[in-house]
């Protein structure tokens, strides 16, 4: 849907689907779910387009360009006044019902694999963009550290990918880009690992122009707070380096008191095994310290009273925060809201992205049609 000046869509990798037929059945019951119920709350006018922020994973992605299911689908886009301007391409493979964890992150960016799937993302969305939309794909930050992953090849990759980008926005007049996802962990996971990360990229660009346009950022609101960082601070240190905003997630992490044994004892009802949940905590000095998933972090509770505050990667639904003494930090969230008011043309991607309904605790978990029309409510109200 229409976003001031921008698109606001959900990502629909909170539905399991990993086949097309799955994510075929799903769209047309999930997604034209949640689009009728922001009718019925007149948040959504009767004949106002309604934006898709499409999941794909690599099965479907081939099996889409396959044979007629690419027309079919775009004709099923038109009759029912749907739209897609984004698709989330970071999970490759599997991303429900089994250990998704460090294959999140697999294949990574030094793989032809990782290439050639980004590539039939865009083709995909070379056929079903607006015109005027833009089209962008999110993906992960190059690898994830523990890989040690060899940068080389991740540059050489996106690089290829930016000229390619670049020659099919010119043969078909759609603004395409990719979006670098940083996240706790990930080869590069702040703004300041992000700033020098691009400038290394550029430096290696023999069309550093060409680069800057198909290739920037998917600031996720989530990430950036467990990072402890400020978010007009980061978005405009990210633009004064001269990184495209290619896409905004609008999502919320945990956050607690590692001092207080209730937050820890409370904390522990989000260790499942099937998603990374990375813990980031803070001392008095501002030091911070990472956890690479809850479970070492909460086997190192004892310890933790040295820390004055602690944040867990665990996408919390943007209109409902988990009982105390757990809390959210869709504050953050707040802020970017604000700063997109200041300056509505920076980005003109936002998705809603808290894929984690599935594994949240009873207590927060209520019918996903219901949430996800709350979470627009929610970020409509507050944007």
């Amino acid at each position: 849907m229409k976003f001031r000046q921008s698109h606001l869509a959900y990502c629909t990798n909170i539905h399991p689907a990993e086949t097309w037929e799955e994510t075929r059945q799903m769209l047309h019951s999930e997604v034209l779910a949640v689009r009728d119920l922001l009718r019925a709350k007149g948040t959504l006018s009767e004949n106002a387009p309604f934006a898709i922020g499409l999941r794909l994973s690599a099965v479907a992605a081939r099996e889409l360009l396959g044979g007629s299911h690419l027309s079919e689908f775009r004709d099923w886009l038109t009759a029912t006044g749907t739209y897609v301007f984004t698709i989330n391409g970071f999970p490759y493979g599997s991303f429900h019902g089994t250990r998704v964890k460090e294959r999140a992150f697999q294949p990574d960016w030094t793989t032809a694999a990782r290439l050639d799937y980004t590539k039939d993302l865009f083709r995909i969305l070379a056929a079903l963009a607006r015109p005027g939309t833009g089209a962008s794909v999110s993906t992960l930050p190059g690898s994830h550290k523990a890989f040690d992953a060899d940068e080389a090849l991740m540059l050489k990759n996106l690089i290829e990918l930016a000229g390619w980008l670049d020659d099919l926005s010119d043969q078909t007049g759609h603004d395409f880009h990719l979006g670098l996802e940083p996240e706790p962990l990930g080869h590069f996971e702040n703004a300041v690992e992000s700033i020098a990360f691009f400038h290394r990229l550029r430096s290696h660009a023999p069309d550093a122009a060409a680069l800057q346009r198909r290739i920037g950022v998917n600031y996720d609101a989530c990430h950036f707070a467990l990072e402890y960082e400020d978010a007009r601070a980061s978005l405009n240190s990210l633009m004064a380096a001269g990184i495209r905003l290619s896409k905004i997630h609008l999502s919320s992490a945990l956050a607690l008191d590692p001092r207080d044994p209730s937050a820890i004892q409370a904390i522990r009802t989000f260790d499942e095994p099937t998603y990374f949940h990375q813990v980031l905590a803070r001392d008095p000095a501002g030091a911070i310290t990472r956890f690479s998933d809850l479970p070492d972090f909460l086997a190192a509770a004892p310890e933790t009273s040295d820390f004055e505050d602690a944040r867990v990667h665990f996408h919390i639904p943007l209109d409902s925060e988990p009982a105390p003494p757990l809390r959210s930090t869709r504050a953050h969230v707040r802020d970017v809201l604000a700063w997109h008011r200041d300056q509505p043309q920076a980005c003109r991607h936002y998705e809603i992205e808290t894929y984690t309904w599935g594994v949240l605790p009873a207590a927060l978990q209520r019918p996903v049609t219901e949430q996800l029309a709350g979470e627009y409510e929610w970020v409509l109200a507050n944007g």
